[in-house]
């Protein structure tokens, strides 16, 4: 079979990585890709935004299946307008991918099916905000309703962070559309955690969990970013909270959208905070994460393309995903500047030293190939991603391989992972 994978960063180079191991697929294309993924891949340099180009593509190259890994491609429809030739996606329909381009979509669904939350208020006018975050109180999380890039969620402690953060979505319209319209939410205090479950809209098959890191410097200071890394498993989801967190909030969501008449097919991810050991929704995604996903499918055993269709084409029930018994560590390497502006064009080293090492694995997403040589082209440039009997074996290994790799202004944090020393 022939399958297509949609997007260029290192999620993307992560899911081409797994399914060209399937023994069912014969040729993989990635929709840009980058240059992680032409190594095991056909790479099409198409826009991933191109609804109708991304159609013809599957059309010409025949493709079986296409596994979409970004969301504003989903946002857009490109799994309707996939489905509406006949051709098998996974991914969910623009409806269903509401749960993540609408926060107060979401919001609402969580409200109406019991699914713990934190408690919310919607507003769209700059002065109603002020007023009402005066008379509540701080702390509070400020998050633009839309799709914001990971750039649209505030946490205020202070009185400016808030006029800040409001002044940046409802009167400078910093964000655009996204941010004509918001939440204020009352602000969780615990450990932040994600799961990950693959769904055709009535089986739910969790993957591992993990625990991402998404300030840019140690010790969770600075900026947020995309993500500088993640680890799995999180020592804050054992067997049985994960167990509550697909019965009492996955199942409720995918059960909660089929009463709405939304058919939810593909990977509903779940942003957690744990307090007091219940868990609690602090964003759900329509789609893999981002390092996630490169932390957690090198545990996934065996072939994962299975399931992947079967949850296309309504058939899970019944299947089952199994993992290894380890640990899984990434470590993004950034530009510098990131997530600012940064320089684009730099040459990477050690990249083949690194692929000799054991139990290394080193994911790209801003690169791409220049005369032979591999360069920077995005702010997140790597995930160097390593496996371990143990965390701490898993840790040894991937800053070891980090260490192997430069270009000119290398960013990374030493800490992923390592959340209980400080």
């Amino acid at each position: 079979m022939r399958v297509m994978i949609v997007g260029g960063g290192g999620r993307e180079h992560a899911l081409a990585w797994k399914v060209t191991q399937s023994p069912l697929v014969d040729e993989v294309f990635c929709v840009p890709g980058n240059a992680g993924t032409a190594a095991i891949a056909r790479n099409i340099p198409a826009d991933a935004a191109d609804i109708p180009g991304i159609v013809s593509l599957a059309q010409e190259h025949r493709i079986d299946l296409t596994i979409v890994g970004p969301e504003a491609p989903l946002a857009k429809g490109l799994s309707n307008a996939l489905q509406s030739e006949g051709l098998a996606v996974f991914g969910p329909t623009k409806d269903a991918a509401r749960i993540e381009s609408s926060k107060v979509f979401a919001k609402n669904l969580m409200a109406e099916y019991a699914i713990p939350t934190a408690s919310y208020w919607v507003f769209d006018d700059f002065r109603n905000a002020i007023s009402f975050v005066d008379e509540k109180g701080l702390p509070v999380v400020i998050k633009a309703d839309g799709l914001a890039a990971g750039k649209g969620a505030f946490v205020c402690r202070t009185d400016d962070d808030v006029d800040e953060a409001l002044r940046k979505t409802l009167v400078e319209e910093r964000l655009g559309d996204a941010g004509k319209r918001i939440l204020v939410e009352e602000c969780l205090v615990g450990q932040e955690a994600s799961v990950v479950v693959i769904t055709d809209g009535e089986t739910v098959l969790p993957l591992p969990s993990s625990e991402d890191h998404k300030q840019l410097l140690d010790g969770d200071r600075g900026p947020n970013t995309g993500g500088m890394g993640a680890f799995s498993p999180t020592e804050a989801i054992d067997d049985a909270l994960q167990e509550r967190v697909v019965r009492e909030i996955m199942l409720p969501a995918i059960r909660g959208l089929k009463e709405q008449g939304i058919d939810y097919r593909g990977a509903l991810y779940a942003g957690l905070m744990i307090v007091d050991g219940d868990p609690y929704v602090l964003e759900f995604n329509c789609r893999f994460g981002d390092p996630e996903t490169q932390a957690t499918l090198p545990r996934v055993k065996g072939d994962l393309v299975p399931v992947l269709l079967a949850a296309a084409d309504g058939s899970l029930k019944g299947m089952k995903i199994d993992l290894e018994d380890n640990h899984c560590v990434c470590v993004t390497l950034a530009s510098k500047g990131y997530p600012g502006r940064y320089e684009r064009g730099l040459e990477i080293q050690g990249l083949s030293e690194c692929e000799h090492l054991d139990n290394v694995i080193v994911f790209h997403a801003g690169t791409k190939t220049t005369k032979g040589s591999v360069i920077t082209a995005g702010g997140r440039v790597l995930g160097v991603t390593a496996i371990g009997a143990t965390k701490k074996d898993a840790l040894q290994r991937v800053y070891d391989a980090v260490d192997r790799i430069d270009f000119q202004g290398k960013y990374f944090r030493r800490d992923i992972g390592m959340r209980s020393s400080y």
